[in-house]
């Protein structure tokens, strides 16, 4: 009997020594999976940083507004070289109709003065033409077509312009007689506001003529500087 007993005493103590271990090692186990990382934060660690930040802080941008009109009046003065009767100032009065933003239709009035031959000046015979031969008045209607752009003077100060092409047909007044006229050109239109602009315009104006004695086409270049207006 005394033998059964201490038997029994020592499977108990042999279970419960293998209870404790057991114990031990669940513990130790439970301890070591909540301290290693999880694999979507080792995946988080190993990435690199992002080269572009996507929030990006928006800056905010002071728009000029053009006006939404769409007639165009001015005032120009230059110099108009009338073939075989030297340069002379200029000056004329345009309106315009923009279609959309690309194509405008433009009707233009000017006015000067021609002056003498070389043969005149030279010979110091009778005039080819009277006092009131010598104005020289025109008017055309042209189609022109504008390249939109912007243009920059400084890092903060840009303004709205264009480049525009022409083409037109009129009638010139000179040499006592009315001439079917063929106008071309170019020019750069620059906004300052959303209703006032500058422009620059170089217009040739072509028309037959028998004035010196021989019928030939003449091109009459005019190169003018131009205030405008929106309305």
């Amino acid at each position: 009997m005394t033998k059964l007993k201490t038997s029994f005493q020592n499977l108990s103590c042999l279970s419960i020594g293998k209870l404790l271990i057991a114990s031990a090692l669940l513990l130790s186990t439970q301890v070591s999976a909540n301290s290693a990382p999880s694999a979507q934060d080792q995946e988080a660690q190993e990435r690199p940083p992002a080269l572009i930040d996507p929030n990006v802080e928006r800056r905010e941008i002071d728009e000029s507004d053009i006006d939404t009109e769409n007639f165009e009046i001015g005032v120009f003065g230059g110099f108009i070289s009338i073939e075989d009767f030297e340069s002379d100032a200029v000056v004329g009065a345009t309106i315009a109709y923009h279609v959309n933003e690309n194509f405008f239709l433009e009707a233009a009035y000017a006015q000067t003065t021609a002056g003498q031959t070389s043969f005149e000046k030279l010979s110091g015979g009778a005039p080819f033409l009277t006092d009131e031969e010598r104005d020289y008045r025109y008017y055309n209607l042209s189609l022109g077509y504008n390249i939109n752009g912007e243009s920059f003077f400084t890092d903060t100060l840009v303004f709205n312009s264009d480049f525009y092409f022409t083409v037109g047909a009129g009638s010139t007044e000179f040499g006592g007689d009315e001439r079917f006229t063929v106008s071309v050109g170019a020019g750069y239109r620059l906004l300052f506001t959303d209703f006032w602009a500058l422009r620059i315009d170089v217009r040739d104006h072509v028309f037959n003529s028998d004035i010196i004695g021989v019928e030939k086409d003449v091109h009459n270049l005019a190169f003018t500087l131009s205030t405008t207006f929106f309305f």
